[in-house]
């Protein structure tokens, strides 16, 4: 039958050209024009943004008694030095005790360890020393950054029997005071009631100058002859007893967390003294 053979053939006609399309569709889909990236430069970075730090508290300023480093020595010098010294002066910054663990004179373990019988800070040393260090390192660091012409001694050994070791603090006050240097030894005092509290114990073998003053001012002064003069003073070191090692201030170096504005506030004071004595 032609008439049927020619319509079969239109309606699969049709079907083919339906089919086709939707073949057409499915594998060539729609697409939206893109820019064109190329893929091997690499692509910008957003600028990273600066950190958010809070504002350093600001260090208190000295009184007496003192808001951070509590009472002055409860036996007052009445010297006073007057003597210029150059603006290069060589200072050399010492830890107290350091050559002296496991001895009489190790130095105060603190009221946190006697009295609380807290561990201490290094099971080396006793926490006087441990303190004493810490303070001698940012002494000389900041000193450094406001431009004094200042170092640290610190003795090889924890422990040197023998006091004329050339590697002692006292064999190497001797020698270096002989030659002009300043020799500031950290020191903290033994708590309360035995403590006498912060002060500078000046050297005995010279005459005293406006360094030395400027340490006593922020501190306070010793007598000369403490104790009848001591075996550090008589070969050149001034002794500088920050403050009793005892609460608050004991409590605030042992918290990690107020710890680094405590040492950053205690070498502020020490070296704003230098700056002011050499200036």
């Amino acid at each position: 039958m032609p008439g049927h053979t020619s319509s079969h053939r239109q309606r699969c006609g049709k079907h083919l050209s339906l089919g086709g399309l939707a073949l057409t569709l499915l594998l060539c889909p729609a697409t939206t024009a893109q820019p064109r990236q190329n893929w091997l430069t690499p692509q910008p970075k957003p600028a990273p943004q600066a950190p958010r730090t809070a504002p350093a508290t600001p260090c208190p300023v000295s009184g007496n008694p003192d808001p951070l480093l509590g009472p002055r020595t409860r036996m007052p010098g009445r010297w006073v030095g007057r003597g210029a010294v150059k603006p290069d002066l060589p200072i050399v910054v010492m830890a107290g005790h350091a050559d002296s663990q496991a001895m009489a004179s190790a130095g105060t373990p603190g009221f946190a360890v006697d009295k609380r019988r807290q561990a201490p800070m290094d099971p080396r040393m006793r926490d006087e020393l441990y303190w004493n260090l810490q303070v001698q390192k940012a002494v000389v660091r900041l000193g450094r950054t406001r431009g004094l012409n200042i170092s640290a001694y610190t003795p090889p050994a924890l422990t040197i029997r023998n006091d004329e070791d050339p590697r002692t603090n006292w064999s190497q006050a001797k020698t270096r005071s002989a030659r002009g240097d300043y020799i500031l030894e950290i020191h903290f005092d033994a708590y309360r009631p035995y403590g006498f509290g912060s002060g500078l114990i000046p050297a005995i073998n010279r005459p005293l100058h406006a360094v030395d003053e400027s340490l006593a001012q922020a501190f306070g002064r010793f007598p000369r002859l403490f104790r009848s003069g001591l075996g550090g003073p008589r070969r050149g070191i001034g002794i500088l007893e920050i403050a009793m090692l005892e609460p608050p201030l004991e409590n605030k170096l042992r918290n990690p967390s107020t710890r680094s504005q405590t040492l950053e506030c205690i070498a502020e004071r020490v070296v704003n003294a230098l700056v002011q004595g050499v200036s």
